[in-house]
């Protein structure tokens, strides 16, 4: 497994885990499946405007494209985790977010957006129950 894929910070004193959020992997399949859809559906549009009469292959090429990219991307998406502490949201790539720096958090889909006082945001991908994802981040950090 990717290390850079987890949280690796080390805990603070007193810090403990206290929910870990990682992607779903029927939810990735559900979101990709959609986004073969439009990319389908986007594709042929295109050829229509341009005039070619094999609009059908515009489906292809948008589903190949998607299949394609979810394929390769799967098992690095499937394998980030982000760990809520009591103190700081832990997240890949060395990401730490102390919990009183969260100004809001938002559910987009299956993702949970967390946007902190200065303005970075994050992003938690392909939860099975985003609401309950919102829920426990609400209740640690008290944003509102």
């Amino acid at each position: 497994m990717n290390t850079h894929l987890t949280p690796n910070a080390e805990l603070l004193d007193a810090e403990s885990v206290q929910q870990s959020f990682s992607a779903d992997r029927a939810t990735y399949i559900r979101a990709n499946t959609w986004l073969a859809a439009a990319a389908m559906f986007g594709g042929m549009v295109v050829l229509w405007l341009l005039g070619n009469p094999y609009v059908w292959t515009g489906a292809v090429g948008g589903l190949g494209a998607i299949v394609v990219r979810g394929a390769y991307l799967m098992s690095d998406e499937l394998a980030m985790r982000w760990d809520l502490t009591n103190q700081r949201l832990l997240g890949p790539g060395g990401r730490m977010i102390a919990l009183e720096n969260i100004d809001k958090i938002n559910k987009m889909g299956s993702f949970v957006q967390v946007v902190t006082q200065s303005g970075d945001k994050h992003l938690i991908k392909y939860q099975l129950d985003p609401e309950a994802t919102v829920a426990a981040l609400k209740r640690q950090s008290g944003a509102l």
